[in-house]
C-alpha cells in the first residue's frame, strides 16, 4: 500500500475526542488519501489525517489553534460533539436536527459543522438491503447521540413509526421533547425497557445504538436471549458496534433467522461522506477504506 509523505505543504485532517487513540479513522482515512495520490497525482492531493487527544476544558482554545495553523477538516467524537456546537460560525440543517456535529471543515475563514453519521447509518439500508420502509416499524434501543442520528436516518428511509427505548424516563421524555416541531416528532414514540416485549415482534428494524455488548465486555447483549427471540424471521437487526464482530446481540439476532449489519459499515460510510466534504471530491475510495478496517480487525 502507498504510504502518505508528509512534508511542510502537507495539508491537516483529523479527529478530536478523549480518548482517541482507540479510533480507527487515521488508519482508514490515510489509506484513502495514499490511494488517491496514486490514481490522481496530477491533482496533487497532499493532506494527512491525525488523532488530536482533546480534553473538555481545553477544546475552545484547540478549536482557536486549528484554525491559526490551518487545519481543513476534522471528525468530532466522543465526548465533543455537541459541545463543539457554540464554537462553529455554521452548523447544516441535518446537524441542528440531530442536534450533534460529527465533522467540521474550514470554509471562507470560518468553521462550519455537519453530521455524517445520518448517511452512515442509512448506507447498508438504500443499498444491499434496499426496500420500501414506508410501512416499516423501527425500534432502537438507547437514547443517547448516537440514537439521535438513527432517529434521523429512520426518518430519511421513510419509516412508519419509530420507537426509542431507555431506562431513564425523564432521558426519555427529553429526548422526545428536544423533536417537538420537527417533521420527526409525528412518527417517534419513546419507551421504557418495559415495552420490550411488546415492541420487539413488531420490529422490521432493531437498532443497538447502546454501548452494551463492546469490547472489552463481548459477552454482555442489550437484549436477553428469551427477548431477542421474539425478533420476526427476516427482520434486520443493526448493532452500531463493530468490535467485536459479530457482537452477541447480532450473534443472538442470527439465530433467530434476522438479517445483521454491524457498525463497520457505518463507520465507512460516515467517513466517506466527510472526506467528500474536505476534498470537494465526488468520489473517494471507498473499498480501500473498508478493506484497511477489515485487515486491522483481522476479518480479511
Amino acid at each position: 500500500m502507498s504510504k502518505v509523505l508528509i512534508t511542510g505543504k502537507t495539508k491537516l485532517l483529523g479527529v478530536i475526542g478523549h480518548p482517541v487513540e482507540h479510533s480507527l479513522s487515521p488508519l482508514m482515512h490515510n489509506a484513502a488519501l495514499a490511494q488517491l495520490v496514486v490514481d490522481i497525482a496530477h491533482l496533487g492531493l497532499d493532506y494527512v489525517y491525525l488523532p488530536f487527544p482533546i480534553a473538555p476544558e481545553n477544546l475552545e482554545i484547540a478549536i482557536a489553534g486549528f484554525a491559526a495553523i490551518g487545519v481543513v477538516g476534522f471528525n468530532v467524537t466522543i465526548p465533543h460533539k455537541q459541545a463543539i456546537i457554540p464554537l462553529l460560525s455554521e452548523i447544516t440543517p441535518v446537524a441542528q436536527a440531530i442536534g450533534a456535529v460529527n465533522t467540521v471543515s474550514r470554509q471562507n475563514n470560518k468553521w462550519v459543522g455537519t453530521n455524517t453519521d445520518i448517511e452512515g447509518f442509512i448506507a447498508p439500508l438504500q443499498t444491499t438491503y434496499k426496500q420500501d420502509w414506508s410501512q416499516k416499524v423501527a425500534v432502537i434501543l438507547g437514547n443517547g447521540g448516537a440514537a439521535r442520528a438513527v432517529v434521523a436516518g429512520c426518518h430519511q428511509l421513510g419509516f412508519a413509526k419509530i420507537y426509542v427505548l431507555g431506562r431513564n424516563v425523564q432521558k426519555l421524555q427529553a429526548f422526545c421533547d428536544s423533536w417537538s416541531n420537527s417533521p420527526i416528532e409525528e412518527n417517534l414514540q419513546v419507551g421504557t425497557w418495559d415495552e420490550l416485549a411488546k415492541l420487539i415482534p413488531q420490529a422490521d428494524l432493531l437498532v443497538n445504538t447502546t454501548p452494551i455488548g463492546m469490547y472489552p465486555k463481548v459477552d454482555e447483549s442489550p437484549l436477553s436471549g428469551e427477548e431477542i427471540a421474539n425478533l420476526p424471521k427476516g427482520a434486520i437487526a443493526y448493532d452500531l458496534i463493530y468490535i467485536p464482530k459479530p457482537t452477541q446481540f447480532l450473534e443472538q439476532a442470527e439465530k433467530q433467522g434476522a438479517i445483521a449489519i454491524d457498525g463497520l459499515e457505518m463507520l465507512v460510510q460516515q467517513g466517506v461522506a466527510a472526506l467528500k466534504i474536505w476534498l470537494q471530491r465526488e468520489t473517494v475510495p471507498v473499498e480501500v477504506m473498508r478493506q484497511t478496517l477489515r485487515e486491522h480487525l483481522g476479518l480479511g
